[in-house]
């Protein structure tokens, strides 16, 4: 595709911008989560990474999602150095979103999460330096610190916005309580939680908590970490320090039970003739105007895919065909170790 067509395309229905809630930014429909190229993966390729933001920008794609514990401040650095190196016009409508909070050993273990008010100023300070911008679009804590009350968290990114070192507010994988408790103090831009077709559990509470309150959804985990992207096999090797080699997911009968799933899912989608990532991003897009799905691409043709989403329409026809392939509620394992599932107040 030229890039005289994606400018062409850019200006149709598809991609006419989502606005976070109702108090957020107007971005493209959809983000580009960039952990992996930092962190959680494997290794992947500098030049590549830097490659495929410049292209998600010049695509349109505005808003570009990170975490300051993401490779230990290296993904903000590879942000900083991709917009300092990206057209002045695409640098100027990038919306960053940090999640900040969590606490790591010099090996990389997670070791909890930080939301006093004095620790949120001190993460704040080192992100906006890793970043070289003197504001973040939309700030949030990765994780519910238990041990802070919410109110006294989004006080202290509230003042950081009266400062003007942010612009918004966001929150991450919290429960429909949280969500109200938050949303008293300040205003909340969007929820950061993860929503696929095998993680749909935000609907029955959530969601349209978040819908009442006037807060958006930034949907992660749109194709589970590749497990639904359609390219991934049941002999396929990890790299050492990826993620999925403990996902519940991804072991034994739980993966094969979930690949049945995608092969399912595959046959709707070359009916219409599309990949099984496109209509997986496109049921995500089909499911609100108030939900941006964040896509992990790392290299360009995975992102090229990625944005293709956009240009799927689902029938209703097609979305009961999708619903029986994949039916809630049918995916085997949890979405994290049980670890990492105590950290989420989504799930409690």
């Amino acid at each position: 595709m030229t890039k005289n067509e994606n400018t062409r395309r850019s200006a149709t229905p598809a991609r006419a911008g989502r606005t976070l809630g109702s108090t957020g930014p107007t971005v493209f429909p959809l983000g580009l989560g960039c952990m992996g190229m930092s962190a959680l993966y494997g290794e992947a390729d500098r030049s590549e990474s830097i490659a495929t933001i410049h292209a998600a920008l010049d695509a349109g794609i505005t808003l570009l999602d990170t975490g300051d514990f993401y490779g230990m401040g290296h993904n903000e650095l590879l942000i900083n150095e991709a917009l300092r190196t990206a057209p002045a016009a695409a640098r100027e409508q990038a919306v960053t979103s940090v999640k900040f909070g969590a606490l790591r050993t010099v090996e990389g273990a997670f070791t909890g999460y930080d939301g006093r008010p004095e620790a949120v100023k001190n993460f704040l300070a080192y992100s906006l330096q890793r970043l070289g911008r003197d504001h973040i679009d939309i700030y949030r804590i990765a994780r519910v610190d238990p041990a802070v009350p919410i109110e006294e968290t989004v006080g202290a990114i509230a003042e950081a916005v009266e400062a003007g070192h942010v612009r918004h507010i966001g929150l991450s994988e919290v429960g429909a309580d949280t969500l109200r408790r938050a949303a008293a103090v300040a205003p909340i831009a969007d929820l950061q939680i993860e929503y696929s077709l095998i993680s749909r559990g935000i609907e029955e509470e959530i969601l349209p908590t978040a819908r009442e309150l006037g807060i958006g959804i930034t949907a992660y985990g749109v194709l589970s970490r590749g497990l639904i992207s359609g390219h991934f096999t049941r002999d396929r090797e990890l790299a050492p320090g990826d993620f999925r080699g403990m996902s519940p997911r991804f072991q034994g009968g739980n993966l094969d039970r979930n690949l049945e799933l995608v092969e399912a899912l595959r046959k709707v989608a070359e009916g219409k003739g599309i990949s099984v990532a496109q209509t997986a991003i496109a049921w995500v897009l089909s499911r609100g105007e108030d939900i941006v799905p964040l896509v992990g691409a790392r290299r360009r043709d995975r992102l090229a895919e990625a944005l293709g989403a956009m240009e799927v329409e689902l029938t209703a026809a097609d979305l009961s065909a999708i619903e029986e392939a994949v039916p809630a509620g049918s995916a085997a394992g949890e979405r994290y170790p049980a670890a990492q599932m105590d950290h989420l107040d989504s799930e409690h």
